[in-house]
């Protein structure tokens, strides 16, 4: 569970609009879990392409285009991929 989850069973229910409120809740997490890796990625492709100055702080070779900030990205694009597979599988399933 969650702990979304977990907040959303001790609330006290009565109310439709409590179930309303657990279900927009849950959808915004799963929303957000959702929006990290396509973000991360999209922020790997601009640095990796564009970049800033101060981009060359995080840099460990000058001039190598796929280190500091590019890879760091990669990574939390690839950490944050869970939610987009347990998707794609459920899909599958069905």
């Amino acid at each position: 569970m969650t702990a979304i989850e977990i907040h959303a069973a001790d609330a006290p229910r009565g109310s439709p609009r409590d179930d309303g409120e657990a279900a927009a809740r849950l959808g915004l997490a799963e929303g957000l879990r959702l929006a990290a890796a396509p973000t991360f990625a999209i922020m790997a492709l601009l640095t990796g392409l564009g970049g800033s100055p101060m981009d060359w702080l995080c840099l460990s070779g000058h001039g190598a285009p796929l280190s500091g900030m590019v890879i760091m990205y990669l990574l939390m694009s690839a950490f944050h991929a869970p939610p987009w597979l347990n998707l794609m599988s459920q899909r599958k399933k069905r």
